[in-house]
């Protein structure tokens, strides 16, 4: 049995790892110069209003990064099999102060604790190395954000075990990347942007907004 876990958390960290080379792959291919923002980049960037993190804590942030936590509303669809062509309803529910165990096998939404904005730059998120060696993944395939997403992050959270989670853990580091060129079309004034309405709560799938 300890071998089958071991076996299924190596797999997981093989699998980020692979995602990590994918995404830095894509973007040395279309990009000439990478250009990720430093700690004194983005605490500029916040004073001249270009990025907004609410509420923001000096203490988490990073060399390149900044720390985004787990907020205390997770959801879960209300129907076990999907329909990418219809609207799957999700219900609601808190974290409370003993935690919540994940379950293998089901798919959670989360959202982080933090409010953000980027208006001049590319804001990608990570799950933290930490999170990563509990077999806990944050993100499915939404790590990248728009120029001009203003809102929390929904968080599309799986696991490779039982795992308790709380409220206000650290799970994620948001990056920052400049961009080269004019921007034509902000994503928050997207008039199809599907995920523009501020909340904090996980926000299900709009994919059935799209015509196909």
């Amino acid at each position: 049995m300890l071998h089958k876990a071991f076996e299924k958390l190596v797999n997981y960290c093989f699998s980020q790892y692979i995602k990590l080379f994918v995404t830095l792959s894509y973007l040395r291919k279309n990009f000439q110069t990478i250009m990720i923002l430093t700690d004194k980049e983005i605490l500029k960037s916040i004073e001249e209003g270009q990025i907004v993190i609410e509420p923001f804590r000096p203490e988490c942030l990073g060399t390149n990064s900044y720390d985004v936590h787990l907020g205390k509303w997770l959801a879960v669809y209300n129907n076990r099999e999907l329909d990418a062509k219809k609207h799957n309803e999700i219900s609601h529910f808190e974290i409370g102060d003993e935690g919540f165990v994940l379950q293998p096998g089901t798919l959670y939404l989360g959202v982080t604790e933090e409010y953000t904005e980027t208006h001049h730059t590319v804001p990608f998120l990570e799950g933290k190395s930490s999170i990563g060696r509990l077999g806990i993944d944050i993100h499915a395939t939404a790590g990248k954000g728009d120029v001009g997403f203003c809102n929390t992050w929904t968080l599309e959270i799986s696991c490779v075990q039982p795992v308790r989670i709380y409220a206000g853990m650290p799970v994620g580091q948001l990056i920052y990347f400049k961009v080269d060129g004019d921007i034509k079309n902000y994503y928050n004034k997207k008039s199809s942007a599907k995920y523009n309405q501020r909340t904090d709560k996980p926000v299900e799938s709009m994919m059935w907004k799209n015509k196909f």
